[in-house]
């Protein structure tokens, strides 16, 4: 069982910056493709980025161009680079792994006041 731990988030401000950070234990070899989700009130859990044991990435529209994902798979973590935040970017944000099956972070709390 792969288990992930978050770290960042908080409260910023619109245009403002903010680091989140996801170390993954247990099982970590065997991880694949490795991102995060947001899941803001009322609303479904969306992709937000993602990337690949070989480093490609994916983003969500919304968010290309401000937000950025790396990998350190010497230290198993992923980490999400959110800059330019808008308020429309809160929402709990959750990192992911997929090692043969998806496993969940706890979330981590993004708010971003206009």
């Amino acid at each position: 069982q792969v288990q992930l731990v978050e770290s960042g988030g908080g409260l910023v401000q619109a245009g403002g910056s903010l680091r989140l950070s996801c170390e993954a234990s247990r099982g970590a070899d065997r991880i694949d493709l490795m991102g995060w989700y947001r899941q803001a009130p009322g609303k479904s859990r969306d992709l937000v980025a993602r990337i690949s044991k070989s480093g490609n990435t994916n983003y969500a529209n919304s968010v290309k161009g401000r937000f950025a994902i790396s990998r350190d798979d010497s230290n198993n973590m992923v980490t999400l680079q959110l800059s330019s935040l808008k308020p429309e970017d809160t929402a709990v944000y959750y990192c992911f792994a997929f090692a043969g099956k998806y496993f969940w972070g706890q979330g981590t709390q993004v708010t971003v006041s206009s």
